[in-house]
């Protein structure tokens, strides 16, 4: 079986195109698989999605490169029969958000290889943003905005793209950004006067296609440097986004939109201090709370205060805080627990001269809690799923304290 001649090798802008089926198989999915003797549909492949559209009128879902096989067009609806001529229809914006994202994927790299020489290894189109794995060392922000100032430079001089198909001796004569993946003639794009490389995919006739490019996040992955960036459509797309969630966090304090991380910076500095004097009361009330409830406990016959208690919504830190606050006091012994809708939360602790084993009465108190914990023997942490125990669990311990 012939190969299907792929017509956006020579025009990634053909949208219209007639074809004949030379075979059709049903896929796992209950989907068929259709294959043409000639298509503008991009099957997914270097790091790009396939394209999708209608095919003599059934939906093209996916296309696939089945390589000697040709290209198989997975659709969705009444296969037409092997023999048949067809009519088939790319989705255009789709196809040229791809070819925003790709282009701008090869003018990006470039700029890197350019201005640092860190070659990229690795390439994604994704649903909302792209991805390129880039040798790059130190990826600070000088460094990648002198990259993308460049790639923007390079985008609105609409420079020609030009697709050449080259022999294996000619390519070698080359200065090609990267490695041929593949032996045979090859398929050159060509960015006029910038950069030279083999791919297969579909690409934009001048770089003023792309828009423009931006960087959105980058970090270290694997040893290399991951950079999330999008051109054209999803540039703009992203913008907007960023811009109404800057202006709405703006209208929060009432500021403009580039004072919005002043007055942010502002807000956290003030929450910082108040979050300190909370500390510092929280201390304060806690030892009063202390006082409180040891007035209310007598010594058991060993001398020791056992304070028991649970409460609602009180959060692990309260706890532990107001358990310290008890064991200042001689001979005292804190069991203190929390109840929330779907979990709860236990302290125990000991004075320095109190007996008792808080880490053991902790792993007997989570067992019934359908939890976990641990700690020291004179201070312990832990909770569980199983609330309705919460109670049993502190008197359980409290008795363990005072077998009397």
């Amino acid at each position: 079986m012939p190969l299907t001649e792929r017509l956006y090798y020579n025009d990634s802008h053909l949208i219209d195109f007639e074809a004949q089926v030379t075979d059709k198989t049903e896929r796992v999915s209950g989907w068929t698989a259709v294959t043409l003797d000639r298509t503008a549909f991009y099957p997914t492949g270097g790091g790009q999605p396939s394209d999708t559209g209608i095919l003599g009128g059934a939906r093209v879902l996916e296309c696939i490169d089945a390589g000697e096989n040709g290209v198989l067009h997975v659709i969705q609806g009444r296969a037409p029969e092997v023999g048949a001529t067809v009519k088939g229809r790319i989705d255009w914006p789709r196809r040229f958000d791809h070819i925003q994202q790709h282009t701008g994927q090869h003018i990006l790299s470039q700029a890197f290889v350019t201005l640092f020489n860190a070659p990229t290894r690795g390439f994604r189109v994704l649903e909302d943003a792209c991805e390129i794995d880039v040798e790059l060392n130190n990826p600070t922000y000088e460094v990648i905005e002198r990259t993308v100032e460049l790639a923007n430079n390079v985008v609105w001089e609409d420079r020609q793209i030009t697709i050449k198909s080259v022999t294996p001796e000619v390519a070698r004569q080359l200065p090609l950004r990267k490695e041929p993946s593949r032996e045979g003639e090859l398929r050159v794009i060509e960015i006029e006067g910038f950069d030279l490389t083999p791919c297969g995919g579909t690409h934009a006739y001048r770089s003023g296609e792309v828009g423009i490019i931006a960087v959105r996040s980058w970090e270290r992955a694997k040893g290399l440097t991951r950079i999330e960036f999008l051109a054209g459509g999803r540039a703009l797309a992203d913008y907007r986004r960023a811009n109404k969630t800057a202006r709405a966090v703006a209208g929060l304090f009432s500021g403009a939109r580039d004072d919005a991380t002043k007055l942010a910076a502002r807000m956290v500095e003030e929450n910082k201090e108040l979050h300190r004097r909370v500390r510092a009361l929280e201390e304060v009330a806690s030892r009063i709370e202390a006082d409180e409830l040891l007035a209310e406990t007598s010594p058991n016959s060993a001398g020791l205060r056992v304070i028991a208690k649970t409460f609602d919504n009180r959060e692990a830190e309260s706890l532990k805080r107001l358990a310290l606050a008890l064991i200042t006091h001689p001979n005292t012994i804190a069991l203190l627990g929390s109840r929330e809708k779907e979990a709860a939360r236990i302290v125990f602790a000991k004075s320095v001269d109190a007996t008792g084993d808080m880490s053991s009465l902790m792993r007997d108190a989570c067992e019934m809690l359908d939890g976990r914990g641990g700690g020291k023997p004179d201070l312990a942490q832990g909770g569980g799923q199983n609330v309705e125990k919460l109670g049993e669990a502190i008197s359980q311990a409290a008795k363990t304290l005072s077998p009397e």
